[in-house]
Parts: structure tokens; sequence; C-alpha cells
């Protein structure tokens, strides 16, 4: 397209660098400069100013008016552990600051038939396990790739995915969406973004991009700082957070497995005094971990390094050891593809960039090795530090799910934590900052922590309401937390706990606790199964099954349902079990099954914290 300006914002020289850059814009920076320029002339007579197909070049093209940018904008996210809301939200109020009406709902509460209503569309969005939506994304995934969804050639829209390259699927629910959307007639507003855990600084970048897209001028065009990204999904009015997180002391370190147990299940309490930080119960705590000091110095010794170097860790420029940097600022016990392809680059010679090229064999061969693996398996020793340790991830922060209310515990939060150690190719592997609280943190040290708030897990508004809490091993942590919550406010509503792991004897994590609480009448009723003291394993799922008519009952009467551990097996046996359970106690056929429990999710009666 050639642009041809007589009463315009830009000058002559402007004018023909815009024409150079025309035909590499996108259709919304193409319609962003035309609402400028339209805004420009707002009270012309005539508009002069034309947009003229470049097959029919002409001086004297009749002119055209610039498209009326719609100024309503409809933010729909998709959260698991409340990243996406509080991302939605901050964008949400610049936009509003630009004076666009701003529609924000979880995808869970968004009615999918007004979709074709919309014009301006934006997604947040993040992926949960092996490339599958959140819970409160999947209606609306399910009914976007169903034959019920409507032609959307009048939308524009735009998507921030949020996810983990250490994942196979890296942000597979944000392209999911993006490519279903542009199937069905959707322009791009603002190429999609796919952001690793370490978000702020893409995120902020893809708002401006949409703030300016949608916005009639950039003069007013309001500017989104990583800085503000991290205030927006982090806790309350606490200067703390993700990107500045507080030192913690530990007050008390436990082992809560009895002796002679295959597991060690450490108990950490914490101070929070002087924070300013808050939770409620279903919040969980980032902390961030030290990598273990033996594979630290092990992968220095065979890269050839001296521990001492000085190298740069962050935009700041702040300098500290190699050693230092490896122990407490990158991720070495994992290796993404991105990390790789860069590691590749760095050495030519290696046999790495072969292995890229399947990726397949790539993702089979990473599942077992750490970084140490990589320099050694494709001699990478050679390189110096600086550039190596430049093209690492950040170490990520480990979130666990809050063990206490903060009514019951003031300026202190617990956690529960199961210690992760196995063998792999002929040397013991760790998990990062299991090991790290197990064997290396005292009562008296601290640790960087903050809270991340989780809206997608709470109890329910109503302290009457039964609750059913299925939560296995550690998968327990958040119900000490409910039931602490609600002995302290005196609810009356019903509570039933079902908690397993593998030996009553050694393995029944908090049990004086439970008791403590089923005489009290805090919690009304209590199921376990441990796995290992019966020639049947027996799980929770079973013992669920067990108490159907009653847990049936208990749904009719207006019960929510919690599930919190691991998502791969646990979670997906009791989601199967409570569809039987519909079937054989309400006769349900099972797809009325399958919408009874969509229903208790759109409701809010049925929520998990699976990892």
């Amino acid at each position: 397209m050639e642009l041809q300006v007589t009463n315009s914002p830009f000058n002559q020289e402007q004018v023909e660098l815009l024409n150079r850059l025309i035909p590499t814009l996108t259709d919304g920076q193409r319609l962003w400069l035309g609402g400028y320029i339209a805004a420009f002339q707002a009270g012309a007579a005539t508009s002069q100013i034309n947009l003229v197909g470049q097959a029919e070049p002409s001086t004297t093209a009749a002119p055209i008016s610039a498209p009326a940018l719609s100024r309503e904008v409809t933010v729909l996210y998709g959260s698991q552990t409340g990243n996406s809301i509080g991302l939605s939200k901050k964008l949400g109020k610049k936009l509003e600051e630009q004076g666009l009406q701003v529609t924000l709902s979880s995808m869970g509460d968004f009615k999918p038939n007004g979709l074709k209503k919309i014009e301006n569309l934006l997604i947040v969005v993040s992926t949960h396990g092996e490339g599958e939506p959140p819970d409160n994304a999947i209606p609306f995934h399910e009914f976007l790739n169903s034959k019920r969804a409507p032609k959307l050639d009048g939308l524009r829209y735009s998507v921030l995915a949020l996810g983990d390259t250490s994942y196979e699927f890296f942000c597979q629910t944000g392209k999911d969406f993006d490519k279903r959307l542009q199937e069905l007639g959707g322009t791009t507003l603002v190429p999609r973004v796919d952001c690793d855990v370490d978000f702020d600084e893409p995120a902020a970048a893809w708002m401006n991009d949409v703030i300016a897209s949608l916005s009639s001028t950039p003069a007013v065009a309001g500017t989104v700082t990583s800085e503000a990204i991290t205030a927006a999904v982090s806790s309350g009015e606490s200067e703390f957070n993700r990107t500045n997180p507080f030192k913690a002391e530990v007050l008390e370190n436990l082992n809560l497995n009895g002796r002679g147990s295959d597991r060690e299940t450490r108990h950490i309490e914490l101070s929070l005094e002087g924070s300013n930080l808050d939770y409620e119960p279903g919040d969980s705590l980032g902390v961030f971990p030290e990598n273990h000091p033996r594979l630290v110095d092990e992968l220095i010794a065979a890269m050839g390094w001296n521990a001492d170097e000085r190298v740069t860790v962050n935009k700041n420029g702040d300098q500290v050891s190699v050693h230092e940097a490896l122990l407490r600022h990158y991720e070495i016990t994992s290796v993404t593809k991105p990390v790789a392809e860069q590691l590749a680059k760095l050495s030519p010679e290696s046999e790495l960039a072969a292995l890229l090229a399947n990726d397949s064999e790539f993702r089979k061969v990473m599942n077992t090795c750490d970084l140490l693996d990589v320099v050694q398996d494709y001699a990478l020793k050679g390189i110096p530090a600086g550039q190596f340790l430049a093209v690492l991830r950040k170490i990520p922060a480990r979130l666990y799910s809050i063990a206490s209310s903060s009514k019951s515990f003031p300026d202190e939060v617990h956690l529960t934590v199961r210690t992760v150690r196995y063998e792999s190719r002929g040397r013991e592997r760790y998990g990062v900052c299991s090991v790290h609280l197990a064997e290396r943190i005292e009562a008296g040290d601290t640790l960087p922590v903050y809270i991340q708030h989780n809206p997608n897990f709470k109890l329910p508004e109503n302290p009457d309401t039964p609750i059913i809490m299925v939560g296995p091993g550690t998968g327990v942590a958040p119900f000490r937390s409910f039931l602490g919550e609600r002995e302290e406010t005196g609810a009356e509503g019903k509570t039933w706990l079902f908690y397993g792991d593998q030996h009553f004897s050694t393995d029944f994590l908090y049990q004086t606790e439970w008791q403590r609480w089923l005489r009290d009448g805090v919690l009304t009723k209590m199921d376990v199964a441990f796995s290992r003291d019966t020639a049947q394993k027996v799980y929770v799922q079973h013992r669920m099954l067990e108490h159907s008519k009653e847990l049936y009952q208990w749904l009719q009467e207006g019960g929510s349902v919690y599930i919190c551990g691991d998502e791969k097996k646990m979670a997906h046996d009791v989601h199967a079990a409570l569809i039987t359970i519909l079937q054989q106690e309400g006769g349900l056929s099972p797809e009325q099954a399958a919408e009874y429990m969509t229903r208790l999710q759109q409701e809010k009666r049925y929520q998990r914290d699976v990892y």
C-alpha cells in the first residue's frame, strides 16, 4: 500500500519512510496507523490521506476514510495459579486509561455464545500439565474447537501465552487459541507472544503493542513496564514480590515421617514479620532455592572454569563469582530447548545441533539429563564462563501450597515439602528445592520467598457450604490451611477429608491435628487410604467410591470439591471416581455426568490445585 499525505501528522521524509515500511506491517499495525491519522484529521472537511493499493499507484486517488476503531475490548484469561489473572487485570486497567470500554472475564465465566459479537478480543492464558488448558479455560477451549464455534470474520484478537520451556508443549494452550481463532476468520491485532517463567519483560512489551494498536493516538498510549507487571501478579500492598523476594527467617524445619519410612517430608515454618505479605487459604508460596553445591563444583570442574571469576548475572550489570552464579542464579538441573540451541551455537563442532534436529529424540534425552550431563556428553568444555552462563535460564522459584491459615498463625507461613532423591546414570540426583530445604536449611536461616495468590482455589464464600477435600501425601497441605481458617472463623459447614499415603505408622502427616479437629467438630469426617498396608493397593479414589452414596448426597446439598496433588495420575483417577459416583448414585449417563462436573467447575464448586 502507498500513503499519500497532504494534511497529516508526518513530514515528507516521514511519509517516504512509512511507505517503505507499510508492506512489512501487520494488519493490527496498519489499523493503528489509520486510527492515528484519522484522529489527527478529526474535524477536517475532507480527508486528505489516501491508502492506495500498489496495483493501482496514483497521485490522484480518491480519499478514503481510515476505519473507525471499536472502543470495546474483551479480555479473557485462563489461569491455574493466578499469573494470568494479575496480568489481565493490569491490561484491563491500562486499556481503560485510554478511554476503552473493557470487559474482563475468566474463560470459565464467559458465555461463548457472545463471542461473535466481539470485535476486539485479548486472551491471556497459561498452559497446564502436558499442553493442557488450565481448569477454568477448559469449557471455552472445548467450545472453540467444537462445531458450534461461529465464524469470526469481524474479530481482531491477540494472545499472550504463559508457559515453561522445560515442558515439551511450551505455551501450547496459547498456540491452540491463536490457531483456532485464525481458522475461524479472526484477524491478528498483535502477534502472539509466548512467555517463559520469567515473563515480566515480554508480557510488558506485548501489552504496550496491544495498547498502541487499540489507542487512537500513540501520544496517549500508556506504557507498561516489567516492574508494573511484577506488581500486578504480586502480593497485595507489600513491596516484596517475585523479583524482589522477602528473606523469611526459618522458625522450624521438621521431618514429618516416622522412623523407617521410605519418604522424607519436611514441615517448614517461616516468619513473615515485617514483610506486609498477606495470604489466604489456597494461595501458594514461591521459594527461590539454591542448586546443590556438589553439582555446582562438578560443573565448574568439567568446564575447566575458575570458580572465582566474576560474571554478570542481570540487566543491572551486577557481578558475582561463577560459583555464586551457578549456586543461586541459574538453572542447572534441566536443559530447555532454547538453552540447548544457544549452547549449540557457542560450540558448533559439538553434536548437540544434530540432537536438536530431532525434537522427539531431544526431549527423550533431556528427560534424564542435567547441565553436567550435556556438558560431558556433547564436549562443551572450552566455552568461556561468561558466554556460557549468559544463555542459561534464571533459576525459577518453586511454588508450594501454603499449609497454614494466617488467622491461626499470624506473621507465619507453613509448607509441606516431599524430598526428592534418586539415582540416574551413576549419579545421585536431587529435587533442587526439596533437598535444599531438607539438607541445608536450619532454624535461623533465611529463604527468599513471595506470595502467589491463587483465586482459583478458594474456600466457599458461604461458611455453611459443605466441603469435600481430597489430598493424598503433600496434597493435604492446603487443607490444613482450610481447616485452620474454618476453626478460627467458626464456620459451620460440614468438612470431609480424604487422605492417603504409603503406611499408617510412618506416613500419616499431621495425624494429631486431624484427630483434634475431628474431636472438636472442625473436621466432620475423614477417610484414609494407606496403599502399602494392604495386599491390594488402596488409594483415595477407592475410599470415595466406597462412600459414593453419602458423597453424592453432599454434592446434592451444594457441597464443593477440592483436589490437591499429582495431576498426571491421582487427579485423573479422582475425577473418574466422581464421574462414576454421579452415574451410579444419580443415574446419569456418561454425557450427563460430564456436564454435571462442568457445571460444578463453572459454579466454582470443583477446584483443583494440581501439579
